[in-house]
């Protein structure tokens, strides 16, 4: 099958258009990159992309218009048959759930260690933020502008100088465990990357793997994540350093022990925080009486708090990270009982059981590029 070309509208920096890039270079896709600041994304793609200003935004030969990572993703995955969608359920299960916590749950630390740390980063995002305003004399002060917009959400995903040396410490114990998977294996679930590896890539490079702060960390004390990170933008493998060169998945629909203790990690914010988000979202659902079908969801509908070790964090309840979730319950529901029980065994054992159970009552679909309450 011949694939169209196509443009990919978003920048270095930003953290979703990295998750699409990265796919769009695995599947061997040719794409040119553009920042979403012409006239012509403006005036004729903006339009047919639900009118959201958002990154990513991928505009195809034919004039077909996706916009977000995910669908993005989605539409190749079903025009190439699916090559990145492991075949066996369990690593198709694990791939999905590591897809939305890879998009949804590192959005504290990405966005902590880029914006709270201006002697390290500043220099370095007003010239990105440049890229992506008009030219004239008042860039850096549209700039400047965007950084204390980006700071102020920063706060909204529950960092503050109250919470950011827990940030920090989670953060440091997730790079440590991402770097004994990444030593013991090229990716997720073997010798080629997963849906899963495209989620995780989108904030462990343009924010944790390009910033200068977050990256010196990752270069002092996860030099395995940052090998796969440079994996993730390579369209060969890139299996240097491995005894064998499999490009394939793990056999026997093996889920490792290092990604098992990775997940134990990352459950420890990722799982209260989504409980949480759910009783949230669920009570604004049940607040507005008639919801029409059809009606764009909203990034965020309120704040939901949680416990850590300690300490409450209060950040955006977020619906989709509910629409990538079902993606991952859909994937459970339609396990065999062996595979089943395989699959509790494994979510009991390192605490993420709670997120087959975390569901909304409205369900989100997506329509005209937008994602909507059905």
């Amino acid at each position: 099958m011949t694939l169209q070309s196509a443009t990919l509208y978003g920048v270095p920096h930003s953290l979703y258009t990295g998750r699409a890039r990265s796919y769009l270079i695995k599947a061997g896709i040719a794409y040119r990159e553009q920042a979403p600041n012409t006239d012509h994304y403006l005036k004729e793609v903006l339009p047919l992309a639900g009118g959201r200003l958002g990154m990513p935004t991928l505009e195809l030969s034919d004039g077909l218009v996706i916009r977000d990572g995910a669908a993005i993703i989605d539409h190749f995955e079903g025009e190439t048959g699916h090559p990145f969608s492991p075949p066996m359920p369990k690593q198709r299960f694990f791939s999905r759930l590591f897809d939305v916590i890879g998009a949804e749950g590192l959005l504290r630390p990405a966005m902590h260690y880029r914006w709270n740390f201006d002697a390290e980063n500043l220099e370095f995002l007003m010239f990105h933020m440049g890229m992506i305003t008009p030219a004239g004399d008042t860039t850096m002060e549209m700039a400047g502008k965007i950084a204390a917009a980006m700071r102020r959400a920063t706060v909204s995903f529950g960092v503050n100088p109250q919470t950011s040396d827990l940030v920090e410490q989670l953060y440091t114990e997730q790079l440590a465990a991402m770097d004994r998977h990444f030593a013991a294996h090229a990716y997720l679930l073997g010798g080629r990357p997963c849906i899963g590896d495209f989620g995780l890539i989108a904030p462990m490079f343009g924010h944790l793997g390009r910033d200068p702060k977050p990256l010196s960390l990752m270069q002092a004390n996860g030099l395995n994540v940052f090998r796969w990170g440079e994996r993730m933008n390579r369209r060969d493998a890139d299996l240097v350093g491995f005894d064998d060169d499999d490009e394939s998945y793990l056999d026997d629909d093996a889920i490792p022990a290092t990604l098992i203790d990775l997940l134990a990690v990352l459950s420890q914010d990722f799982v209260p925080e989504t409980l949480a988000a759910a009783e949230v979202i669920n009570a604004w659902i049940a607040e507005q009486g008639e919801l029409a079908p059809g009606t764009e969801c909203a990034r965020g509908v309120g704040l939901c708090k949680f416990d850590m070790r300690g300490t409450t964090i209060s950040a955006l309840a977020q619906p989709y990270r509910f629409y990538l979730l079902k993606r991952t319950q859909d994937e459970y529901a339609a396990l065999g009982d062996g595979d089943r029980q395989a699959v509790d065994a494994i979510l009991e054992s390192c605490n993420m059981a709670p997120l087959l159970g975390a569901t909304l009552t409205r369900q989100i679909g997506r329509k005209n590029n937008l994602e909507i309450w059905l």
